[in-house]
């Protein structure tokens, strides 16, 4: 009896000491640049958004790892406490309810569901609020399988320009990314995207912004944000839309003031005066005569 009671305790002890081992490597990983973004494709500051979603991202992961690590501890401590002994015959003491068990089993989980669901709508109401106008405004149309970018006249845009863009052509060879499409925005100005399609449904997508919406013919969606760090930004559609989709790539600039005002004169000198709007958009679905 004494030797399976030291068994018991050994096992008991190599469990406890594995446990911390794993907690450890766990809090020791956290250290690294990697781990503190939880691996998401930017760095913090890059938008007036990206730190308040890389940290609903990060938070509600080390929630999951707790409530993950608890649970795993229980269960091993379960498999280990009630283990069937040598010598036991028959069968363990069989039970219909435990009405505190149940009411646990309840309400613990629908706790979580609330806390999550209560950060991220807070969150998402932040990150969509869009109640005070904005400092400038570009309608962006995604059309098979490129993107036109409309400036809409208002604070910092003084008239309506446009600027059209032709697919890219990946032949394997290194994309020439001077030729993209680009998005020009000034730092550090709030900045409206009234993203449409002019045909079927695509998706504008920044990666280092860490905010994509999709964009459905005869449906404007928004993403409202700052850029706040000045460089050039991958973009992307998100939605496959046909045949080219995987060259439907662009860029966005955030630059200065000063080199955005220059963009914009540019365009008004090569004649880009108005905006590209609807009357381009076409509906691949119906049958032109």
């Amino acid at each position: 009896m004494s030797s399976q009671n030291r068994t018991g305790s050994r096992r008991i002890k190599i469990t406890s000491i594995t446990g911390l081992a794993l907690a450890g490597a766990l809090v020791l990983t956290g250290c690294s640049p990697e781990v503190e973004k939880g691996w998401l494709p930017t760095e913090r500051g890059t938008t007036n958004h990206t730190d308040r979603i890389m940290d609903l991202w990060v938070n509600s992961w080390i929630a999951a790892l707790a409530v993950g690590i608890i649970t795993w501890g229980l269960l091993v401590w379960c498999i280990i406490a009630y283990r069937r002994r040598k010598g036991t015959t028959g069968f363990p003491k069989q039970l219909s309810y435990n009405l505190p068990l149940e009411v646990f089993y309840l309400t613990i989980p629908l706790f979580m569901v609330l806390v999550f669901f209560y950060f991220t709508d807070q969150d998402q109401r932040a990150i969509d609020d869009r109640s005070q106008p904005a400092d400038v405004v570009v309608d962006v149309r995604g059309k098979q399988w490129a993107w036109d970018f409309n400036y809409k006249k208002g604070e910092v845009i003084t008239e309506d320009l446009h600027e059209a863009g032709v697919q890219a052509h990946l032949t394997g060879n290194e994309v020439n990314k001077e030729l993209l499409p680009t998005l020009y925005l000034p730092v550090g100005k709030s900045v409206d995207l009234e993203l449409n399609s002019r045909d079927v449904i695509h998706s504008f997508w920044v990666p280092a912004f860490l905010q994509k919406r999709d964009m459905i013919p005869g449906k404007t969606n928004y993403i409202r944000f700052t850029p706040t760090k000045e460089g050039t930004f991958d973009g992307k559609c998100a939605e496959l839309c046909g045949e080219y989709h995987s060259e439907m790539l662009f860029r966005v600039k955030v630059v200065s003031e000063s080199e955005f005002q220059a963009h914009m004169d540019q365009l008004r000198q090569d004649g880009n005066t108005g905006l590209l709007g609807a009357e381009y958009d076409r509906n691949p679905n119906l049958n032109e005569k």
